[in-house]
């Protein structure tokens, strides 16, 4: 596993990064954190919505994904092909953080567990993404 931070890539001003409020502070092939706001991002009862959880899983999951592809080749790419997510706790303010973490990184997938967490720590959902690793094939 590498614990070699990559620059955080570019997240465009027009996608649902930008658009979820989503800050990205830390990717390595191990371990992405992001942030993400509260508000304007609530389901109707004022709760953080589940699926705006499950796109901070997802896109901490990918990147780190993405920066572990592109050890193995420098144009490989990381899809998500499977999310899961159990919410335990919700919160109705302040912001979110989310630590992906890897469970393992192969040469053809790469699977991560992701906490996210409010702002006193504790623990709102937990969810595993398993990314597939497209790389050049060996020569």
């Amino acid at each position: 596993m590498s614990d070699v931070e990559v620059p955080v890539p570019h997240v465009p001003t027009d996608g649902l990064i930008a658009r979820m409020g989503i800050s990205i502070v830390k990717v390595t092939p191990d371990i992405a954190v992001g942030t993400m706001p509260v508000h304007g991002n609530t389901q109707p009862y004022g709760l953080l919505h589940g699926g705006a959880s499950a796109v901070l899983a997802e896109t901490l999951g990918s990147l780190a994904a993405m920066a572990h592809v592109l050890t193995l080749d420098p144009d490989g790419v990381a899809v998500g092909v499977d999310l899961n997510i159990t919410h335990v706790k919700g919160t109705r303010d302040g912001h979110v953080t989310g630590t992906a973490t890897a469970i393992h990184l192969g040469r053809s997938v790469a699977s991560y567990r992701i906490v996210i967490a409010d702002q006193k720590g504790q623990n709102l959902a937990e969810a595993r993404l398993t990314c597939a690793l497209r790389v050049a094939p060996a020569t």
